[in-house]
């Protein structure tokens, strides 16, 4: 026995080649992940100076700063609720609807298309259609006389913004879902209406109970998805709209408000509640799982 434990002890240990795989993920994450972090909170806490200072984290309790994290946080609250329930409603018709297959294909290749599709594109498209000269605004006007900018909506307001939102909220709610719906058995329903239970019963005591826990999570990486979105806001409403991002763009990029510090002060504040918000849905996603299997 102890020749073999020597000998044991004394082998080359084997390099695991397979774990090679991960550096290229483990160098980009310290490179464009945290490295970036750690610039941000030293930025926080750095005046122009370079000397230590808890000026810029002071700044973030000015109306102004505090007005812009509502704004972002209802915007965010509100295409992040729309865009749950719709993905929700759309996904269980396709997929417990009895859909033909393809259609389903057809839709979900779409909303990934759909899901990254954004910034300045998304802009115009929703400029082009819902603007004061867009199509659909003309439409509405000329052949159902409902003129929707007299009745009081705003495209470059809070709703006209949540609802270029929910371009990519509804599809990345499908693809979110889709695989908990899926994990629906026919059997449980099945079961339920041999017991005698309606459909409007099966829902309330046996599906949406299970797909709580999933669509609680999809909520809350819609909400960071939402927060921390810039280009689309930023092309569509330009300042008009006083939101954190655009604030955080006009401190670190503007001519008359730059201020860095107070910009890493801004985005520490982002990167504080969007780490919430996906921590939540890590979290309950995992117990998603567990429950699923």
């Amino acid at each position: 026995m102890s020749r073999i434990e020597n000998q044991a002890s004394t082998s080359p240990r084997r390099i695991p080649w397979d774990a090679l795989a991960v550096v290229p993920f483990v160098v980009f994450a310290v490179m464009f992940l945290f490295m970036p972090t750690l610039s941000l909170i030293s930025g926080a806490f750095t005046d122009r100076a370079g000397n230590f200072t808890l000026d810029n984290i002071a700044g973030l309790i000015t109306p102004q700063i505090l007005s812009a994290y509502w704004i972002s946080i209802r915007i965010s609250g509100a295409s992040a609720i729309l865009g749950a329930l719709i993905g929700l409603a759309i996904t269980l018709a396709i997929i417990r609807g009895r859909l033909p297959l393809p259609l389903r294909s057809a839709v979900m290749t779409f909303s990934g298309v759909a899901s990254n599709f954004a910034g300045v594109p998304l802009a115009f498209a929703f400029i082009a259609t819902l603007g004061r000269l867009g199509l659909a605004t003309i439409i509405l006007r000329t052949v159902f006389g409902v003129d929707i900018y007299r009745s009081g909506f705003n495209l470059l307001g809070f709703w006209g913004l949540t609802l270029t939102y929910l371009y990519f909220q509804i599809p990345l709610m499908m693809l979110t879902i889709a695989p908990a719906v899926d994990g629906l058995k026919k059997e449980w329903s099945e079961a339920a209406q041999m017991l005698g239970a309606s459909r409007w019963q099966f829902w309330r005591h046996v599906g949406l109970p299970i797909l709580w826990p999933s669509f609680l999570g999809t909520l809350s990486l819609l909400f960071a998805n939402a927060f921390g979105a810039i280009a689309t806001a930023w092309a569509l409403t330009g300042s008009n709209l006083n939101i954190v991002t655009v604030l955080l763009y006009n401190q670190i990029r503007g001519d008359a408000l730059q201020n860095p510090g107070l910009g890493a002060a801004l985005a520490l504040g982002m990167i504080v509640i969007t780490s919430v918000a996906n921590v939540i849905y890590l979290t309950v996603a995992t117990r998603a799982e567990r429950w699923m299997k």
